[in-house]
């Protein structure tokens, strides 16, 4: 499974660099981390409880880095182990340049699966996987940006509508 997108975040390449090398980042942007320890010349280990289809594991894995251009690339490389779900594993080449708002951030991320996971199919897997690195990426995003000031849904005050509420233009 490959897949291959790019991002606007408003910050300079040297903070989202610094990010993408950083534990408690790491911890904070992997959906379902609920550890992440170590550094980026010896590597990272990181405990990651997710829910594919009908079946839920803890994975326990290790994450290294490598070609790093400081400020402009890297390599991210993971594999994890799920028990009896199986295991995942998989890269993603990281690009950055700056822009004139800040970073544009390319990857191309290439995922394998093995074990109970493969038997679910390739289109819940690979839907998985592209929720999982938009996910990533999105929470970096935030991390770096802070949270949005307003969503579509929200009214003028701040208040979230629900979709009749949006629709009716009433509560």
């Amino acid at each position: 499974m490959q897949m291959s997108d790019t991002r606007e975040i408003a910050a300079p390449p040297a903070a989202v660099y610094a990010a993408l090398l950083d534990a408690d980042t790491l911890k904070a942007c992997v959906p379902g981390a609920t550890e992440v320890a170590g550094n980026p010349d010896d590597g990272f280990e990181a405990t990651v409880v997710q829910k594919v289809g009908p079946v839920k594991a803890t994975f326990k894995g290790a994450v290294t880095l490598s070609d790093l251009i400081e400020n402009e690339s890297l390599t991210i490389s993971g594999e994890g182990k799920g028990g009896a779900a199986g295991f995942a594993k998989g890269g993603a080449e990281v690009r950055l340049a700056p822009t004139d708002g800040g970073t544009q951030l390319s990857y191309d991320v290439e995922a394998k699966v093995g074990g109970k996971l493969a038997q679910l199919g390739s289109r819940i897997i690979d839907g998985f996987a592209k929720k999982m690195a938009d996910q990533f990426f999105s929470n970096l995003q935030e991390h770096l940006e802070g949270p949005k000031e307003e969503s579509e849904g929200d009214d003028v005050d701040g208040t979230k509508k629900g979709w009749l509420g949006r629709l009716t233009g009433k509560d």
